[in-house]
C-alpha cells in the first residue's frame, strides 16, 4: 500500500510547527510513509470583496486564506492509497501506531469526533456552542449532524485520512481548486454569519454529510487537543491546536514538551 502524509506551512514557520513536522518526517521515515510539506501557497484561495465577512487580517499574512490549502492534497488522489493530512501544529509520539492502518478498506475518510474525545467540562461547553453556531443551520436544513448533549457531532479536521480510491468519486474530477471553489462552499470562504472564523472543517464536515460519504470515526489518540483533554499523555498525536493559550505562543518546544511528558 502506497500512503502518504500531507502538510502545509506557509510562511515562515514558528519553533512549533518546525518541531512538529520533524516528528512527522521521523514518524513516516518509521513506517515508510511518503512526506509532503507545502511551504508556498498554490491555491490561493480568497473571500470575495464584496460578500465577505471575514477581516482583513484573514488573508493579509500571505495574500489568501491559507485554511484552504491543505486541500492541495487531493492532487496526489491518484498516485496514492491512502493520504493523511496533518497540521502542522501535531507533534507525533516517537512510539505511535501507524494512523495508515487506522482506515477500514470499505470508508472513504476517517477523522476524529471532537465531541467523542475524552475532553474536560470546561471544553464540552466551549464545543456545545461552536457546534450549534457552524452546524444547527445545515441540520436544520436536512443534513444530520446528530445532536445530543455534547452538541452537534463533527469531525476535528487537523487529523484526516483518505481512502483515495473509495474518496476520488466525491471529487468529480475537479482540481483541488475548483473543489473549494464550488458554488455550494461559496459561503464557508467569504466567512458569511456564523462561519466568520471558520476553517475548511465546517466546509469538509458539510461535504461529508450532504454526500453521504462512508466515514469512520478514528481512535481520538491519533487527535489529542493539548488543553482540552484529560488524557493527552496517553495520545500518539498532540495537537497543539490555541496558539495564544501555549506557553509563549508555543515558542517554548522544550516546555511544551515536558508538559505533555515528551522528553
Amino acid at each position: 500500500m502506497k500512503t502518504m502524509i500531507y502538510q502545509v506551512s506557509v510562511g515562515k514557520p514558528s519553533n512549533l510547527y518546525t518541531h512538529c513536522i520533524d516528528s512527522v518526517s521521523r514518524y513516516c521515515e518509521k513506517y515508510g510513509i511518503d512526506h509532503i510539506v507545502q511551504t508556498t501557497p498554490k491555491l490561493w484561495i480568497k473571500p470575495d470583496p464584496f460578500t465577505s465577512n471575514r477581516s482583513k487580517e484573514a488573508v493579509s499574512r500571505v495574500g489568501c486564506l491559507p485554511i484552504y490549502e491543505k486541500e492541495n492534497a487531493f492532487d496526489y488522489i491518484d498516485k496514492y492509497d491512502r493520504i493523511a493530512i496533518i497540521d502542522a501544529d501535531i507533534y507525533v509520539r516517537p512510539d505511535a501506531l501507524n494512523i495508515m492502518d487506522e482506515l477500514d478498506c470499505g470508508c472513504a475518510f476517517g477523522a476524529v469526533s471532537e465531541r467523542e474525545m475524552d475532553i474536560t467540562p470546561k471544553y464540552v461547553d466551549k464545543i456545545r456552542n461552536y457546534s450549534h453556531m457552524q452546524y444547527a443551520q445545515l441540520h436544520q436544513r436536512g443534513l444530520d449532524f446528530k445532536p445530543n448533549d455534547r452538541g452537534y457531532e463533527f469531525f476535528n479536521m487537523g487529523m484526516m485520512l483518505i481512502n483515495c480510491d473509495k474518496f476520488k468519486p466525491f471529487l468529480k474530477n475537479q482540481t483541488p481548486e475548483q473543489f473549494i471553489k464550488r458554488d455550494e462552499f461559496k459561503d464557508f470562504v467569504d466567512g458569511k454569519g456564523a462561519y466568520k472564523w471558520s476553517t475548511d472543517q465546517t466546509l469538509l464536515n458539510y461535504f461529508l454529510k450532504k454526500y453521504g460519504i462512508k466515514t469512520k470515526k478514528i481512535n481520538p489518540k491519533f487527535n489529542g487537543l493539548y488543553s482540552a483533554v484529560n488524557n493527552i499523555n496517553e495520545c500518539y498525536f498532540v495537537h497543539f491546536f490555541l496558539k495564544d493559550k501555549l506557553p509563549a505562543h508555543g515558542e517554548n518546544v522544550e516546555e511544551l514538551m515536558e508538559k505533555i511528558n515528551a522528553t
